[in-house]
């Protein structure tokens, strides 16, 4: 019988020697690559983190002892130690877990969490409540992969380092985030490696914690013995573990950033087809042009470049037209700002889930300072994703902030010109949502120059209805388009509003002579978005308006097809909406 067969639950672990925790973990690898490769999925990540989270709940007693994943893309060993063991021994069941750890599943899961450097400061949280309330347990926070670049996790760090009693931080040090590290923090953790922990200058203990460094991560008698070790200390104590990112699977060991996160088939070598252009593809080719031809040129990440097309071979290209900032959006923004006020010209490259960790920056420090940077805002869409990475709520956040520009493109080429104007220009920060989706080639000229602010496009002039189908939903729009002229025999007028960050209030009262109802589409939330914009102004009028988008929920893995049909998205309810709006 094989080990993992015998343990269901934590409990079932402490039965066993530290020679069957070993094969357990081994068990566990092979189960872990095949379901992932299966599915996609945080492949490094959790090949990395199986014999520590194995020793972890061999040691501490969960869910009394509160283990908190920081991102918790390397919980999947943890969820089949804790009873959630068929999602990935059962293919019929693989696409029923969460990827990330949540409370509705198990008593074992302290929180939903999906973003990074939060683990220090959620465990600081429980640690206090539990003294408040005379309890006694372990609190247990890992954090690896990078996010120790995140504020927060200074901010959790330093907090916890000031309690009087328990609180545990495990660093799982695999030398990488997604891509490699960067900052000043991982010299010392390079350091502290190269001295197996032994070095004087250490981060951790000048902040005032007790520190543990275990140089093989993955060796499960050192770990357990350095859990021991920690277990049901008075004090906030570090565990620093050496581990090997990608354990297990030689393709993934030598190229760590690959295969963080993989599809479906990966590990099957089957030859991918010539990939067709795509926007992520043509930012780059624009990218690397503007940089050969300006050295003013430069290009910001937070830790995330290979989900912006920026791969290790064009960040190369790009040499010092590149800074990857660590996780740290909101450094990313003041930097961009400033560097824009300094007489360079930067872009910086961002994820839609990711930017709302950047409003206080995107506010105060580049919008109040009016500062010429450009953001890119990638993956903005509704989308089935998991509920810590929708990219549905960036309108409503950016789109209300004075003086940004909000540029909603709907074709390559309008897309390229908006970039490349807002590159050069001086007068505003500008944000562009990069369009998600195939590449659109666009089928009118497109203006070069986007200077006189709030200036919509009238693409096809029509009467009774308009519909004003903003970025990726200006598509939709002429589908709607054709369904309201085969059903109701109205020939709409169809409007690329272009910003999504204003009004063309000309434009819409013009609308007024020969138009009874306003449709407005949007690939994102409707409450604070851009709709509700056009609603208001027409609120002391005659004029009917319908906002569509998704409503202001957290959905979770829920297919996208079911999602435009709850939302009434498809262009037959659409039209159906106006027809019952018109009677």
């Amino acid at each position: 019988m094989k080990v993992l067969e015998q343990v269901n639950q934590p409990d079932d672990l402490k039965k066993l020697s530290v020679s069957e925790l070993e094969t357990l973990s081994a068990e566990i690898r092979e189960v872990l690559i095949r379901k992932i490769n299966a599915t996609g999925g945080h492949f490094g990540p959790n090949l990395g983190f199986i014999e520590p989270t194995v020793a972890m709940h061999y040691v501490f007693n969960s869910p009394a002892d509160k283990f908190v994943f920081d991102v918790s893309h390397q919980c999947y060993t943890h969820k089949m130690l804790t009873g959630r063991k068929q999602y990935f021994t059962d293919p019929a069941k693989y696409r029923e877990i969460s990827g990330y750890t949540n409370p509705q599943e198990s008593a074992h899961d302290a929180f939903t969490v999906g973003h990074t450097s939060t683990a220090p400061s959620l465990a600081v949280g429980l640690a206090m409540a539990r003294d408040l309330k005379g309890e006694k347990h372990n609190v247990i926070a890992v954090i690896g992969d990078g996010s120790l670049s995140g504020g927060e996790a200074f901010e959790g760090l330093d907090n916890a380092a000031a309690l009087k009693s328990n609180i545990i931080i495990v660093v799982n040090d695999n030398e990488m985030s997604i891509a490699p590290n960067h900052g000043g923090l991982y010299g010392n953790l390079a350091l502290l490696r190269q001295t197996r922990g032994q070095a004087e200058n250490n981060y951790f203990k000048t902040l005032g914690f007790d520190y543990v460094y275990v140089e093989n991560g993955n060796d499960i008698s050192a770990l357990v013995e350095a859990f021991k070790r920690v277990k049901d200390a008075p004090h906030p104590t570090i565990v620093h573990l050496h581990t090997l990112k990608g354990k297990g699977v030689a393709q993934a060991e030598a190229n760590k950033e690959a295969f963080h996160w993989i599809l479906p088939g990966t590990l099957d070598n089957k030859t991918a087809a010539p990939s067709a252009p795509t926007y992520d593809s043509v930012t780059v080719d624009y990218m690397l042009q503007k940089r050969a031809e300006d050295p003013a040129f430069i290009v910001l990440n937070p830790a995330t470049p290979g989900a912006c097309g920026l791969t290790p071979q064009v960040r190369e290209k790009l040499g010092k037209g590149f800074a990857d900032v660590g996780i740290a959006e909101e450094h990313a923004v003041a930097a961009a700002s400033a560097l824009a006020k300094g007489g360079a010209k930067p872009v910086l490259a961002v994820l839609s889930s990711f930017v709302q960790r950047t409003y206080d920056q995107l506010s105060q420090d580049l919008a109040l300072n009016n500062s010429p940077a450009t953001l890119l805002v990638y993956w903005g869409s509704i989308s089935g994703a998991d509920a810590t990475h929708l990219g549905c709520f960036d309108i409503s956040l950016i789109g209300n902030i004075p003086n940004i520009v909000y540029l909603a493109p709907t074709s390559k080429q309008e897309y390229l010109a908006m970039l490349d104007w807002s590159v050069e220009q001086q007068k505003y920060p500008v944000v562009i949502r990069v369009p998600f989706g195939p590449l659109a080639e666009s089928d009118r000229p497109v203006p070069q120059d986007y200077s006189e602010l709030n200036r919509y496009e009238v693409v096809s002039k029509g009467g009774e209805v308009a519909i004003i189908g903003a970025g990726n939903f200006f598509h939709l729009g002429r589908q709607v388009k054709g369904e309201l002229k085969r059903t109701l025999g109205i020939n709409a007028t169809l409007i690329n509003p272009r910003y999504l960050s204003g009004l063309d209030e000309a434009l819409l009262e013009s609308l007024k002579k020969d138009h009874r109802l306003i449709i407005t589409l949007e690939d994102g939330v409707v409450n604070g978005g851009f709709g509700e914009k056009i609603a208001s102004f027409y609120g002391g009028s005659d004029m009917k308006v319908l906002n569509f988008g998704a409503k202001k929920e957290f959905t979770d893995r829920v297919p996208l097809d079911e999602l435009y049909r709850r939302f009434h998205l498809t262009k037959e309810q659409i039209a159906q909406d106006a027809a019952a709006c018109l009677k």
